[in-house]
C-alpha cells in the first residue's frame, strides 16, 4: 500500500512505525510518538535517526548526553531544533507533544548532535499557486550524516507543492535513487503518485504516503487548509543527494514562475516563543 491512513501504521508506543522491512524497501524509515509528560526508550540499531518536535518540547538522553529540544507550538508556527542519533545508540525521549523520528539504515557512525533552529536553512520555492516553503534541516548541504535526508514543506491552502511531478529512481548524473516517505499534518489535501504505480489519496494529519519509485506530485492543499509534510529520503549512493528528474510533460512549469510573484503568505513565521530564529529565508 502506498497510502497509509492515520493509525494503520501504529505499533505501541509509536503512533507511526515504518521500517524498511514494513515498507518493502531497504533504507528509509519513520517513527512518530505522542507523549504527555512520559518517556519512550528505544535503540537505533542499524539506523541513524533524528528527533524532530512536531509540537511541544522534550529532552533527549543518549550515551550520557542530555539534549533539551525547545520545539514549537505546531509545524505551522516555527522551525524546530532537533537531535541527531547515530547507529548503535540507546536513547530516551521525555516530554509533552508529538515527535517524529526520521530514520535511514546506515553504516557509518557519526557523533550525537544538537541541531539548533536558528541554523536551519529556510527557502521559498516556486511562485504563484506553486509557492511553498521548505525547511532544509537535514538536507545534504545543511547537515552531515551517512544516509538520511529529511526536509519539511509547508503548502498554503489552495497551493500545490512537489510540483512539477518528479522522480528519483534511476541512477544517473542528474538523478539519485531514493526511497521517500511523506508524513502529513494539517490538511485535508491530496497526494499524487504515478508512473510505475498509481495513487491519488486524500491526506490529513497522521497520514503517510510511501514512494518507492515513480513520479510523485503534486501535493495539493485544499483551499482554506494549510498542508505540511515531512519528507524522509534515503538511498544506496555513497554521497547523499536529492537529485531528481521532472516529468518531461510538465517540466515547462518551472519557467513560468519567472513571471509570477511568490505567494505573499510565504515565508511563514519561522520563530516561536519556545525557540530562536533559524535565520533569514531567501
Amino acid at each position: 500500500m502506498t497510502h497509509i491512513p492515520r493509525g494503520t501504521a501504529a505499533d505501541a508506543p509509536w503512533a507511526v512505525k515504518i521500517t524498511p522491512e514494513s515498507a518493502g524497501w531497504t533504507y528509509a524509515g519513520l517513527r512518530v510518538v505522542d507523549l504527555s509528560g512520559g518517556s519512550v526508550e528505544f535503540a537505533t540499531g542499524d539506523e541513524e535517526m533524528l528527533v524532530l518536535p512536531l509540537s511541544g518540547s522534550c529532552e533527549v538522553t543518549a550515551d550520557g548526553l542530555r539534549l533539551p529540544l525547545a520545539g514549537r507550538t505546531s509545524v505551522f508556527d516555527a522551525v524546530s531544533d532537533f537531535a541527531y542519533l547515530p547507529i548503535r545508540t540507546s536513547a530516551r525521549i521525555t516530554g509533552h507533544g508529538r515527535f517524529a523520528l526520521p530514520a535511514a539504515r546506515a553504516t557509518r557512525r557519526f557523533p550525537i548532535r544538537y541541531g539548533p533552529a536558528r541554523e536551519v536553512p529556510v527557502e521559498v520555492r516556486g511562485a504563484g499557486q506553486a509557492s511553498r516553503q521548505v525547511n532544509n534541516f537535514c538536507a545534504p548541504d545543511a547537515f552531515d550524516c551517512d544516509k538520511l535526508v529529511a526536509v519539511e514543506v509547508l503548502t498554503p491552502g489552495g497551493n500545490w507543492s512537489s510540483y512539477p511531478p518528479h522522480k528519483h529512481d534511476t541512477a544517473s548524473e542528474r538523478e539519485a535513487v531514493l526511497e521517500e516517505i511523506y508524513y502529513f499534518e494539517g490538511g485535508p489535501g491530496y497526494q499524487r503518485v504515478y508512473g510505475t504505480h498509481d495513487t491519488l489519496a486524500e491526506v490529513s494529519g497522521g497520514d503517510v504516503v510511501l514512494v518507492p519509485h515513480g513520479y510523485h506530485g503534486p501535493s495539493m492543499a485544499a483551499p482554506g487548509y494549510d498542508l505540511y509534510y515531512l519528507n524522509v529520503l534515503a538511498g544506496p549512493a555513497p554521497q547523499r543527494s536529492m537529485a531528481f528528474c521532472d516529468d518531461p510533460r510538465h517540466a515547462w512549469i518551472r519557467s513560468s514562475w519567472a513571471d509570477q510573484a511568490v505567494d505573499p503568505r510565504l515565508p511563514r513565521r519561522v520563530t516561536d516563543a519556545r525557540g530562536g530564529s533559524p535565520g533569514d529565508a531567501p
